[in-house]
């Protein structure tokens, strides 16, 4: 049954034109890892490698999440990870509110299908369409909030890291607090 509504959503997604991001990707990027996972992992949207590949967080960015998940004795294939919109958008700009709003559903879909304990918010967008609207990422990333039956922290997204060194520590701090969550669950 899981197995077939898995193959459901990303039948959907890929013929999906509900907004403009369809007529300028090379592939659908879905979500990749365990889908089974306690802790999925939620970024904005697809890059251009991502985009290429068709999967998530493969550029730079999701070599330095690989880092950081190795770091609190986590991998890939532990976790699992998607994105708020599942289209690139043009010169990796930020996604539109419209657009966000499209593919919600889908990650609603992913959330009912993996169901995970933990969901982690990688930067602001993912922040603001998942915790809140009025969420500030500098102010507010590290807190742990409860809602729906899922705890869910927010943190720097690792492309922010990577053009802030400063956010290091703090994205450190998190990543140990989102480790120490997960032994309390487990």
């Amino acid at each position: 049954m899981a197995e077939k509504s898995w193959e459901m959503l990303e039948g959907a997604c890929r013929g999906c034109k509900k907004c403009r991001l369809w007529e300028t990707r090379t592939n659908i990027v879905i979500g990749t890892g365990n889908k089974n996972a306690d802790i999925m992992f939620v970024g904005e949207g697809p890059g251009r490698q991502e985009d290429l590949t068709g999967e998530p967080f493969v550029g730079d960015a999701g070599k330095l999440l690989d880092k950081m998940l190795s770091a609190i004795n986590l991998s890939r294939n532990e976790v699992y990870i998607a994105n708020v919109v599942k289209c690139r958008p043009p010169g990796n700009r930020d996604p539109h509110d419209d657009e966000q709003e499209a593919c919600l559903n889908y990650l609603r879909y992913q959330l009912m299908l993996v169901k995970p304990k933990i969901v982690v918010c990688l930067g602001r967008i993912a922040s603001r369409v998942i915790i809140s609207p009025d969420f500030r990422i500098t102010k507010d990333r590290g807190k742990w909030y409860d809602k729906k039956g899922y705890k869910f922290i927010a943190t720097y997204h690792p492309s922010a890291l990577l053009r802030d060194p400063s956010k290091k520590r703090p994205a450190w701090e998190d990543f140990k607090s989102i480790r120490k969550m997960y032994d309390s669950i487990k």
